[in-house]
C-alpha cells in the first residue's frame, strides 16, 4: 500500500513541475519579439507594467495606468509617468508600422511588454524601416 501511495504521489509531482516548466513558455508565445520591443498579439490583451530594458542590463518597470505617451519626430517617445518621472525613448522609425504595429501605437494602446536598447550587433540585423531603439534615458 505505500509502495502505491508513494507512486501516485511521485507521479503528481512530476507531473505539477513538467506543467511548471512549460507555463513559461505559453506566456512567451503571446509575447512578439520585434527586436527593439515586444508586443502582445491578443487584440484584447493589455499590459499591466512597461518594462524597459537599457543595455547595460538595467530595467526599470512602470504602470500603464495614469502613463502620458507623447510623440516628437525631433526628440523621440516622451513617457510622463504619474510619479512625475520622465523616460525618453530616441532611436528610427518609432512611429513608423513595422509587422502592424507601430511602437507609439502599441504604447498607446497598453499592448507594449517591454523596449529594449538596441546593441550593434542588433543594428546590424534590422531591416530597412524597423524600429530602432538607440537609447532609453530616465
Amino acid at each position: 500500500m505505500n509502495e502505491r501511495l508513494m507512486e501516485r504521489f511521485s507521479t503528481l509531482v512530476r507531473d505539477g513541475a513538467a506543467t511548471q516548466e512549460r507555463q513559461p513558455a505559453t506566456e512567451s508565445e503571446g509575447i512578439e519579439d520585434l527586436l527593439a520591443f515586444g508586443v502582445l498579439r491578443g487584440i484584447r490583451e493589455r499590459a499591466v507594467m512597461l518594462e524597459l530594458r537599457k543595455r547595460t542590463g538595467n530595467i526599470l518597470a512602470i504602470d500603464y495606468g495614469g502613463l502620458e505617451v507623447e510623440f516628437d519626430p525631433s526628440e523621440g517617445i516622451v513617457l510622463h509617468t504619474m510619479s512625475g518621472r520622465k523616460v525618453v525613448i530616441k532611436g528610427r522609425n518609432l512611429n513608423a508600422v513595422t509587422q502592424t504595429v507601430s511602437l507609439f501605437h502599441g504604447l498607446t494602446r497598453h499592448r507594449v511588454s517591454w523596449v529594449q536598447e538596441m546593441g550593434q550587433n542588433k543594428l546590424f540585423q534590422t531591416e530597412q524601416g524597423a524600429t530602432v531603439v538607440e537609447s532609453i534615458a530616465w
